[in-house]
C-alpha cells in the first residue's frame, strides 16, 4: 500500500517542479502580425497589426478594426468597432499561453462562450 503512494507522491513532486512557460507578452502588445488557420480544408491567413488599442485585421480582402482593451500583461478583449451583424457584436477574449522570440500561441473565445481555440501568431515586424 505504500509503494502506490510514493510512487504518486514522486510523480507530483516531479511535475510540480517543472517550470512554467516562457511568456514575455509586452513584446507582442504592439506590431505587425499573421495568423495562419485551416477552414474547412483550406488553409486561411489573417495579417493585422495592433498598435495603441487598436487592432486593424486584414482578412479575404477585407479590413475590420476592433477595440483593444488590455486586462493583464498576456490577456486582452477584442471588440469590433463596426460590427455587421450580432456575432461580430460580440467580444472575443485572447490570453497568451506562450511565447518565442518571434511568435505567441493563443487561445481565444467569444466572451461567454466555453468553447476555445488555439492559434499560432507570428510578428511580422
Amino acid at each position: 500500500m505504500k509503494k502506490p503512494l510514493l510512487q504518486l507522491l514522486i510523480l507530483y513532486l516531479m511535475f510540480s517542479c517543472q517550470e512554467a512557460p516562457e511568456r514575455n507578452c509586452k513584446d507582442f502588445k504592439n506590431g505587425a502580425f499573421s495568423f495562419t488557420s485551416v477552414v474547412e480544408g483550406d488553409s486561411l491567413t489573417t495579417t493585422f497589426v495592433r498598435k495603441d488599442g487598436i487592432e486593424i485585421d486584414y482578412f479575404r480582402n477585407q479590413i475590420d478594426t476592433s477595440s483593444v482593451r488590455w486586462i493583464n500583461d498576456c490577456e486582452y478583449i477584442l471588440k469590433q468597432l463596426n460590427p455587421k451583424n450580432k456575432q461580430e457584436e460580440k467580444s472575443i477574449h485572447i490570453k497568451i499561453l506562450t511565447t518565442t522570440d518571434s511568435s505567441y500561441t493563443f487561445e481565444f473565445n467569444t466572451v461567454g462562450d466555453s468553447k476555445k481555440l488555439r492559434g499560432t501568431a507570428i510578428k511580422n515586424d
